[in-house]
């Protein structure tokens, strides 16, 4: 079934907002930055979204709905799974990095609806894969999970801060 004009528009604006907001935060960006990225008028994002907000919203959430799609394409034997994931989110940071910068964003802006946003996209993936690591049987899988996302998320600050040795440390120099 073919998409309609309006859908079209909407993910248009959503991958335009994902782009803007990654790169001038959310304070700094307007809509106005975003319908030039979308070649659109400021006002027909409106006709999708009522508040900046909202759209951040919705971008923030689709970032967090690509992670948890790339970990559920992931298949692989027990042993092998979490490092199987890690190459998925690797994967998908070279794809879509806007995503990565969003999550960082979305730590730090203090407006209520997004803080939710953030709050909920990261239990959905704690979620996740917490039941595929005791699926897969791994041992001390809530402790694992909670070492996987916080390796997860200094790995997103490490990107985003442009500082590799936070996340992958630089041999010391004599």
């Amino acid at each position: 079934m073919a998409r309609s004009k309006s859908t079209d528009r909407k993910e248009e604006i959503i991958e335009a907002g994902l782009e803007v907001f990654a790169q001038h935060g959310y304070y700094n960006t307007t809509t106005a930055l975003i319908a030039e990225k979308a070649g659109i008028s400021q006002p027909y994002i409106f006709r999708f979204f009522s508040t900046k907000e909202e759209l951040f919203i919705a971008a923030l959430d689709r970032a967090f709905e690509r992670i948890l799609r790339a970990f559920k394409s992931v298949e692989s034997d027990p042993d092998q799974l979490v490092v199987n994931m890690v190459q998925a989110y690797e994967e998908l940071s070279v794809l879509h990095p806007n995503e990565i910068a969003l999550q960082v964003i979305g730590f730090a802006v203090t407006e209520e609806a997004i803080r939710n946003c953030t709050k909920e996209g990261l239990s959905r993936l704690r979620s996740y894969v917490l039941d595929r690591f005791k699926t897969a049987g791994i041992e001390n899988a809530e402790s694992e999970v909670t070492t996987f996302i916080a390796r997860g998320i200094l790995c997103n600050i490490s990107y985003f801060l442009e500082l590799p040795e936070l996340f992958h440390p630089q041999p010391a120099q004599h």
